[in-house]
């Protein structure tokens, strides 16, 4: 017959691993990225107006704006995808 304590993990197991400042980084970034990728698809369809040339410099200042504004939200809390990156981005993870 098993015990019971030979299907509970020991209390090192369960605790929450370290994460770096590097890994809470580097999540951030990659939301920012993917909010970035949604904003910047979602401008180039609502944005334009059928029929008016661009303005020189418009793309960029258009692309500086997206991600800035995508930087911002992330930075925020975004859609909670760095929230759940993180915990798998310990240091000490195999």
């Amino acid at each position: 017959m098993h015990s019971v304590s030979a299907f509970v993990s020991p209390a090192s197991e369960l605790s929450i691993p370290a994460v770096s400042p590097r890994g809470v980084k580097a999540a951030r970034e990659f939301e920012a990225t993917l909010i970035a990728s949604l904003l910047e698809s979602m401008e180039k369809t609502f944005a334009t107006v059928p029929g008016e040339d661009q303005l020189a410099g418009a793309d960029d200042y258009n692309y500086m704006g997206t991600h800035a504004l995508a930087d911002g939200i992330a930075a925020r809390g975004g859609f909670g995808i760095a929230k759940l990156l993180t915990p798998h981005l310990s240091p000490t993870r195999k």
